[in-house]
């Protein structure tokens, strides 16, 4: 199913300084009954934001209201755990647009970059210098330049580059799934056909 163009991104961000989150963490798996991806935002790391009697908690960062935008920031190592294509759902359907962390799991990475959601990988360096403006204050800006791959702090211009695979940015620069991108290539195909006779 196609989705929006990336486009570039400058927004405040969340800050969810925990490593090695999981995606039992991110959507648990009582969540899970859904086909369709709307609607999984609204039990987003559902049994940290909300208690057994679902009243928020308000020491969970999403419930503090000094904190939005659409730039979620997180540890190490997320996305670890299964391969439920729900927890890319979820993320997105909550408003993320964009995720930064020192590592992503593989198949989470894959799964976010299929339904639009921009996996940013920075160095460790980068990430604690990201935690420490947004502690200071809360206000901070981010910008994530798809394009020419990215990622700056607004505050002080500190900026780094990030690796996306080629195939991947270009979807997200169009809006394309892969069925999208293969149907965008029917002409070159069709001409490709006839030259061969």
């Amino acid at each position: 199913m196609a989705s929006e163009k990336f486009k570039n991104i400058e927004s405040t961000a969340v800050p969810l300084a925990i490593e090695n989150i999981d995606t039992d963490q991110i959507i648990p798996a009582r969540f899970l009954k859904a086909t369709t991806r709307e609607g999984f935002g609204k039990n987003l790391f559902r049994d940290w934001r909300f208690d057994t009697n679902g009243k928020p908690k308000p020491d969970f960062v999403l419930n503090n209201p000094a904190h939005s935008g659409s730039i979620l920031v997180t540890g190490k190592n997320f996305g670890s755990g299964s391969s439920r294509e729900h927890a890319a759902w979820a993320i997105f359907d909550y408003g993320f647009k964009v995720v930064v962390s020192s590592f992503f799991a593989d198949i989470f990475r894959n799964n976010a970059l299929n339904n639009g959601l921009l996996p940013v990988q920075v160095s460790e360096d980068y990430l604690l210098k990201i935690f420490k403006a947004i502690e200071t204050d809360p206000s901070t800006k981010l910008k994530v330049d798809l394009v020419e791959q990215e990622i700056t702090l607004l505050v002080n211009g500190d900026k780094e580059k990030f690796e996306i695979n080629p195939y991947k940015k270009d979807c997200l620069l169009n809006g394309y799934d892969d069925i999208d991108y293969i149907l965008n290539l029917k002409r070159k195909i069709f001409e490709f056909e006839k030259k061969r006779g």
